[in-house]
């Protein structure tokens, strides 16, 4: 029958690797390797090292605090996010699994089966295996309750969070602990009230505050995005009023063309000649702008040229819109007037000789596709920190206002920063 206990003890252990698969996927956002590698490799690897600890028996009091760092440590060699996060996720696993579910099953298990919880086996007294099937099944319950709290949660875990909740679980766990040491006593309702009560309510604390915090930076995130249409509309009402006066002034340029070519034919004198092709050559410079078949992005480009002559930035642009209508003018507006203006703020920060940006956009087989590169100042992948102004709450959407707009059309956005360039890319399907 021991074999049978074995079994059990097992399948208890990979209902524990569950519950940390699953809270590690509700806490923990940002890979570091591959997302497959990340996902199963810290519930295999503890499961590992649980049963690898139950071999040292003789110092079962390290156990727990031992499994606790070897999973912090896990985990933040998997993921990119904050020691904090890893910690309360940890916490979290721990409260759910260890503690309340533990409490839970074991006042099942009282009332289904009464005092009789044990039995004795090869001279052992043992839980029952129905103990061990509910406490199993509780944990599936507990973690279930956890996971529809946190099942969208989003925020990142702070310090003065990590430490209010490192305090519950502690007070949680050192009551859990004083009272696991005397299982079999608990049938006083004083020390079954406590028991329970300390055991559920840190999880119930845990996800209560971790559902509060992500409510709260969902509403922010929702003012941020009410700012960015803002700034967008603002922007693209820029644009419509430019196209309006640049086509005011194409007309007169167009008639003052016109009548210089008259006088030209009519005046003889050499100073006025020369007045005529002084004007002329004028006329020609304005004309001298790219005509990428829509209307908006010429003047996106009109005034993103003029912006970069003025701080001695090499432009080059190669760009045919002319057969790509189903991008709505707004889009248009936030793809390559944020592209080209993370561009020129880069470029400024570099000596004179290195400034460059290259702009391409056209069709590629079925896709529409947008290339914007610039030099750099370092070879570096951390495309995070995506401004250097002051006001970062109204600045940095550039990139995430573009993908935005990539992915409304079931496109996508890739950066990369290699060999002191940074390359900015956009594929969008074309219907």
């Amino acid at each position: 029958m021991m074999w049978a206990y074995q079994c059990l003890d097992f399948f208890g252990t990979i209902t524990d690797m569950i519950c940390l698969y699953v809270i590690s996927r509700l806490l923990l956002k940002e890979y570091r390797f591959s997302s497959v590698f990340c996902k199963y490799i810290p519930p295999i690897a503890i499961f590992i090292f649980t049963w690898v600890l139950t071999w040292f028996s003789e110092f079962a009091a390290f156990k727990i605090p031992a499994l606790f760092v070897i999973t912090i440590t896990v985990l933040k060699i998997c993921y990119k996010d904050t020691i904090y996060q890893s910690i309360v996720a940890v916490e979290l696993w721990f409260a759910q699994d260890a503690i309340c579910s533990e409490a839970i099953g074991f006042i099942i298990s009282k009332y289904l089966l009464g005092d009789n919880l044990q039995i004795l086996l090869d001279g052992q007294h043992i839980l029952r295996w129905e103990v061990y099937v509910i406490h199993m099944l509780t944990r599936i319950v507990v973690l279930s309750f956890v996971y529809i709290i946190l099942k969208n949660f989003k925020y990142i875990v702070k310090v003065n969070d990590c430490i209010i909740l490192s305090a519950v679980y502690i007070i949680g766990f050192t009551i859990m602990m004083f009272n696991n040491y005397n299982l079999m006593n608990l049938a006083k309702t004083p020390n079954l009230i406590m028991f329970v009560s300390s055991s559920g309510l840190s999880v119930v604390f845990f996800s209560v505050f971790l559902y509060s915090k992500s409510k709260l930076y969902f509403q922010e995130q929702e003012k941020k995005d009410k700012i960015q249409i803002a700034q967008l509309q603002q922007q693209f009402a820029y644009y419509q009023e430019k196209l309006k006066d640049e086509e005011k002034v194409r007309s007169v340029y167009h008639d003052m063309k016109n009548h210089l070519l008259v006088l030209q034919r009519q005046i003889n004198s050499p100073e006025t000649a020369e007045v005529i092709d002084k004007l002329q050559s004028q006329v020609a410079m304005y004309e001298d702008y790219e005509h990428t078949g829509n209307d908006i992005l010429d003047i996106i480009l009109k005034e993103k040229s003029e912006k970069a002559r003025e701080k001695h930035i090499a432009l080059s642009v190669t760009a045919d819109l002319s057969d790509v209508d189903f991008i709505e003018p707004l889009d248009i507006s936030t793809i390559f007037g944020n592209g080209l203006d993370n561009a020129i703020e880069a470029s400024e920060k570099l000596p004179e000789e290195q400034r460059g940006i290259l702009v391409k956009a056209g069709k590629i087989q079925n896709f529409f596709s947008i290339l914007i590169e610039n030099n750099c100042l370092q070879s570096s992948n951390n495309t995070k920190k995506r401004t250097t102004k002051s006001d970062d709450f109204l600045h940095g959407f550039g990139i995430s206002n573009m993908r935005k707009a990539a992915e409304k059309y079931g496109g996508q956005l890739l950066t990369k920063c290699e060999n002191e360039k940074f390359i900015l890319k956009i594929l969008i399907p074309i219907p």
